[in-house]
């Protein structure tokens, strides 16, 4: 099967066997124990971004919720609202913050920085610096599953605890599937041929055409205010097309080579929940981070679930964090 840049990224519809179209695990639903408190929906996190000026940018962010701070690292092309139905879920554990990238969402990038993962990381403790927060409990996917062990490995005293979802490791970095994506940005093509097709027609997006049916379990994902919220930044300008292909040329060559040593010596409480269903990340990619970290507390699977699941799947992902944070 073909892997092209996002625009012809099918891989197959979703299979009507993988989870059989369990409603549970959507955005805003609760039960059994689960925060009653609802997923906000695109205009409401519009409303609740501020941006915080440092020397990376004015950096665009969301916060919900109190307690302790859990900083929630979304996944690329994606934004800050991926997390939104899990912030709905921590609010009443944590202070949910969840950042937009350098290059990507809302963030106003400086004249002449970088969006490469190490610029990220820089600007993640820029963040927390300004916003006077000491330590944080992480959960990231994609790409910012990436930036989280990156993280890790060079402030370890910022991170209380890691629970990473389907991303980046050092032996699957860039994986195959991103690779297209990466020539095409290097010539220029990636965002301007990839997102304005999927703006124009939202069916197209949850398509085997689109982003939908690569990445997201359930044939109603994206929804049209994700589509909206996603990709409309990443080409709203000439700079801004710029910014989103040059995210792409930054994810190579493998920003993660040679963390597997820093990353061992780091205790810190890890907890690895992985979606089978990812046609993009290898299979293998969860049980090698449980043997590189010395205090991972294992893997988890959700069967058939695909690479941004907590989008789709908020109480899993808040389940396994505080699970994480209880130390059970």
């Amino acid at each position: 099967m073909n892997r092209r840049t996002f625009i012809h990224l099918g891989l197959g519809a979703v299979g009507a066997g993988l989870i059989g179209g369990c409603a549970g695990g959507l955005i805003g639903t609760s039960a059994g124990g689960a925060s009653t408190e609802t997923a906000w929906d695109a205009a409401a996190f519009h409303a609740a971004r501020r941006y915080l000026p440092t020397s990376f940018g004015e950096i665009a962010y969301v916060e919900r919720g109190r307690g302790p701070v859990a900083l929630l690292l979304h996944g690329f092309p994606l934004n800050g609202f991926q997390w939104r139905g899990v912030m709905a879920e921590l609010a009443p554990h944590r202070r949910c913050i969840a950042p937009d990238w350098l290059g990507l969402g809302y963030t106003r990038v400086a004249e002449g920085q970088s969006v490469a993962p190490d610029a990220q990381v820089g600007m993640l403790i820029a963040l927390l610096d300004k916003l006077g927060i000491d330590q944080v409990d992480v959960i990231a996917n994609d790409s910012g599953g990436q930036a989280a062990q990156l993280l890790v490995a060079a402030h370890p005293r910022r991170v209380r605890s890691l629970l990473l979802t389907n991303c980046d490791t050092q032996i699957d970095s860039p994986p195959a599937a991103v690779v297209p994506v990466i020539e095409a940005a290097r010539r220029g093509r990636f965002a301007i041929e990839t997102f304005p097709p999927q703006l124009a027609d939202h069916d197209f997006a949850r398509s085997d055409k689109g982003i939908g049916v690569l990445c997201f379990t359930y044939p109603q994902h994206p929804t049209d205010e994700a589509i909206e919220t996603y990709f409309r930044p990443l080409v709203e300008s000439p700079e801004r097309i710029r910014l989103t292909d040059a995210y792409a040329i930054g994810l190579d060559p493998n920003p993660l080579a040679g963390i597997e040593a820093t990353l061992k010596q780091r205790g810190l409480p890890v907890r690895i929940l992985w979606g089978t269903g990812d046609t993009i990340f290898s299979p293998a990619s969860p049980d090698y981070l449980d043997r590189v970290f010395p205090n991972s507390r294992g893997v988890r699977r959700i069967e058939g679930a695909k690479l941004f699941f907590p989008e789709e799947f908020p109480r899993e992902v808040a389940a396994e964090a505080l699970k994480l944070w209880s130390g059970a």
